[in-house]
């Protein structure tokens, strides 16, 4: 089942720069049949300014949801981006994931009733991150010669995935695992979000909002398809952030892993009792 229109939803927190060059990266897509919508989780001014400066030469619709700055929330940024998304299909991408040309129609290529696609990324250091963005560097637009450079010199961890792609085959998961899970490149239908209630803003500080997700799609009968050799990013580097909670969240995930979760605690219908 093809998506039709493909809403993305970018999350992003004071770092304009890095905003831009994703969203200039999505407005060079060879497939133009997506929104955008950039789920912001407080950003000050200078944000505000950038999405105005993107919103007047954007070649796709670009709208901008706001919360107010109270601390790492990205659970409930993304719900507010999935709220205001009109697409059936929905592709969750962070505001410092440089995506490639073909990110939309590889995406597009991959999306199958039943399923959600969790992307790819390559890192990049953090000396390649300021040349990123300080020379606006149209980084799909690297050549190949350039993409072995970087990777010899260590600016990228990988560059297999960016030399090749490969075809929908043997791409799916039927057994439920955590590794590489990560919600700066996930797609998912709009219809699965709403079985399990979205993401859970119950979910504060840094850590496993997104391992939660995908754990409470699986209880919900929602499998996983590896986007991998077709969908990958560049990540942009970044200090870590402030992972006071990451305990707390990670131990909640188990819990429910054991429970059976389904439905989030607070999530896009508001409060609803955690269970099957």
């Amino acid at each position: 089942m093809p998506a039709a229109l493909i809403s993305v939803v970018i999350t992003t927190y004071n770092r304009p720069d890095a905003l831009t060059a994703v969203v200039e990266a999505c407005f060079a897509q060879d497939d133009l049949g997506f929104e955008l919508i950039i789920a912001d989780d407080g950003s000050g001014h200078n944000t505000r300014q950038a999405i105005a400066a993107l919103q007047a030469r954007a070649p796709v619709p670009l709208r901008h949801v706001w919360q107010e700055d109270q601390g790492f929330r990205a659970a409930r940024a993304r719900n507010l981006g999935t709220l205001e998304a009109r697409g059936d299909y929905i592709i969750f991408l962070d505001g410092d994931c440089v995506p490639q040309r073909n990110f939309i129609s590889q995406h597009r290529k991959l999306a199958q009733a039943g399923y959600l696609v969790q992307g790819s990324r390559i890192l990049l250091n953090e000396q390649a991150t300021g040349v990123v963005l300080g020379q606006h560097l149209n980084l799909h637009a690297l050549a190949t010669t350039e993409k072995l450079a970087w990777r010899s010199r260590g600016a990228l961890n990988k560059v297999l995935p960016l030399l090749m792609t490969l075809p929908d085959v043997g791409r799916t998961r039927h057994r439920f695992t955590w590794r590489r899970i990560k919600s700066c490149n996930l797609a998912v239908w709009r219809t699965d979000l709403d079985k399990v209630n979205g993401f859970d803003e119950s979910f504060l500080g840094w850590g496993h909002e997104d391992a939660d997700l995908v754990l409470r799609l699986f209880n919900a009968g929602v499998m996983r398809k590896d986007g991998a050799f077709a969908t990958e990013v560049f990540h942009l580097w970044h200090r870590d952030s402030p992972r006071e909670q990451e305990m707390s969240n990670r131990a909640a995930v188990l819990q429910r892993a054991v429970d059976r979760t389904i439905m989030a605690v607070k999530g896009l219908r508001g409060s609803c009792q955690v269970g099957t």
